[in-house]
């Protein structure tokens, strides 16, 4: 039931997002399997360039990999993060399969209207647009002010500066204690060659 669901829904997104099936229709056949922490979805591209749940014995010719940690950096929408994804297979089908997946956008606005009216679904829309950023800044706002508090209040997180600090003088202690290896090693190099001498 999850399979059929799943299937409609990504059908009906791209059904919304019509330039996606020409970017897809060259791969049709081919499957793609997404592992995301410990969930493996596979997707199969059909013959209109529409996508579908792909059944347990299919083969996929790509894998997408994201670990738990990768997930997360994504989610905060960490540009870096991106390039970390680790792709196997076909790179080409992957590339298109994300590029979709990433300027796909669902028309809520649309379905809602079908459903409740244009005005009602507009309303609603903007409603959720304007309750979705109060929660971002409220979010963001209460990270910062965390962030400050464990550096600030009670030190938890290091400050940047800090770090910075640290490193430098781990780096300023490494090059010290290789020039005492070098000048030790010298200095036993010449006791060793006193010793040997009559």
């Amino acid at each position: 039931m999850f399979k059929g669901l799943a299937t409609q829904v990504l059908q009906h997104l791209i059904a919304q997002n019509a330039w996606a099936n020409g970017l897809l229709q060259c791969f049709a056949g081919q499957a793609i399997q997404f592992n995301i922490a410990s969930t493996h979805v596979s997707l199969i591209i059909l013959e209109n360039g529409s996508l579908a749940i792909a059944g347990d014995t299919c083969t996929p010719d790509c894998a997408v990999i994201i670990t738990p940690s990768l997930l997360l950096r994504l989610m905060a929408k960490d540009e870096t993060a991106k390039l970390q994804i680790k792709i196997e297979g076909n790179t080409a089908l992957a590339s298109a399969l994300a590029k979709v997946l990433s300027n796909m956008r669902w028309d809520i606005e649309e379905d809602l209207s079908k459903l409740v009216g244009d005005v009602p679904a507009y309303s609603i829309t903007q409603f959720g647009k304007r309750a979705t950023q109060a929660v971002k800044d409220s979010s963001l706002n209460v990270a910062n002010m965390l962030s400050e508090y464990w550096q600030e209040e009670k030190p938890v997180i290091a400050k940047k500066r800090h770090v910075e600090q640290f490193i430098s003088e781990v780096d300023t202690l490494r090059a010290d204690a290789e020039r005492f290896e070098k000048r030790l090693n010298k200095l036993l190099t010449q006791t060793n060659v006193h010793a040997d001498l009559p």
